[in-house]
């Protein structure tokens, strides 16, 4: 059987392509816009197909022709700042959007659903590391529209019999080891992302939003994953939905946070390149710190990061954005 990823030329979901033919899986299925993600990220024996995640008849005709009996959902938006000026964009491309997705794939017989959901469904949490069982409280348009999207796939696991993994990212970073693929969009606000573009000049400088935070430096605090381990949380996630496992909902992180501050010394390290680093105010809708207590995805899934080391994630970025530079070269 095949699986279908939304938004699989996109950075974590060209990962999630990646791990999947790694593993042997034979026929991959992509559904993007290509409004953030790149058609040459996708190796050739994937399948592309160019459209909208809410055009339920294109989904169908999909999943019926490739026979597909599993869906990993990555196709949204995901910039904070962005969602608190457009919320009425973001609960459409992320809720509306994935509530036709939902139910085009139920309809043409999908029976797993992976959903790429994010740790700003629990705003700014008094527990840190953070627990699943934290009462979700997003501050902010993009952790609701996510939240609603779980909700939705709780009520249609229960009502058609499917069975889901919601996937609860922190701060996904870093590039495919063997550099096949990275973060790619150039006005990406990833901090790791702006901060190799800034050390390789393609920035002017860095901004820090806020130093005021209640953390040790006063920069925000986070959970830094790297974004192969990502991909390898959702093979995992899948083969435990294929072979009869009940739906759940896990955090995907390393269980430590990084100040914005202390990353920022790190590229600076890897890279040799002393960058302009501008201090500024806040941004709206920053949960100030944020760490996934992630120990259940270990112990009920067998999940072993590898790639735990956040001078190697750096390595991997300015790699990638030396490529990239290549690239755009040609």
């Amino acid at each position: 059987m095949a699986v279908l990823v939304t938004g699989g030329a996109g950075y974590i979901g060209s990962h999630m392509v990646l791990a999947l033919l790694d593993a042997g899986h034979d026929e991959v299925v992509v559904i993007d816009d290509l409004s953030t993600g790149f058609d040459w990220a996708l190796p050739p024996e994937v399948t592309l197909v160019r459209g909208d995640v809410a055009d339920a008849a294109l989904v169908e005709e999909t999943i019926r022709r490739h026979k597909v009996d599993a869906l990993a959902h990555f196709a949204a938006k995901i910039v904070v700042p962005d969602s608190v000026a457009d919320p009425l964009g973001y609960y459409l491309a992320n809720t509306v959007k994935s509530r036709a997705l939902i139910e085009a794939a139920i309809r043409a017989g999908v029976r797993h659903v992976i959903f790429s959901s994010t740790a700003a469904v629990y705003g700014e949490p008094a527990v840190v590391p953070v627990p699943e069982d934290l009462t979700p409280s997003p501050i902010n348009p993009y952790g609701r529209s996510k939240l609603m999207t779980e909700w939705m796939l709780e009520d249609a696991a229960k009502a058609h019999g499917i069975t889901t993994v919601v996937l609860r990212y922190f701060n996904v970073a870093g590039a495919d080891p063997r550099g096949r693929s990275g973060q790619s969009t150039p006005n990406a606000t990833h901090l790791i992302k702006v901060a190799t573009q800034a050390a390789l000049g393609k920035r002017s400088h860095l901004d820090v939003f806020g130093t005021d935070y209640p953390t040790p430096d006063g920069s925000c605090l986070r959970d830094y994953i790297q974004v192969s381990d990502l991909a390898e949380a959702h093979m995992v996630a899948l083969n435990h939905l294929r072979g009869g496992g009940a739906s759940l909902t896990l955090n995907c992180g390393y269980g430590r946070g990084y100040s914005v501050l202390e990353v920022i010394d790190v590229v600076k390290a890897v890279s040799g390149v002393d960058f302009e680093v501008r201090l500024s105010p806040r941004r709206p809708g920053d949960p100030s710190r944020i760490v996934a207590g992630a120990d259940r995805i270990r112990t009920e899934l067998g999940w072993t990061p590898r790639h735990d080391d956040l001078r190697g994630i750096v390595t991997q970025a300015l790699a990638w954005e030396e490529a990239l530079v290549r690239r755009n070269q040609r």
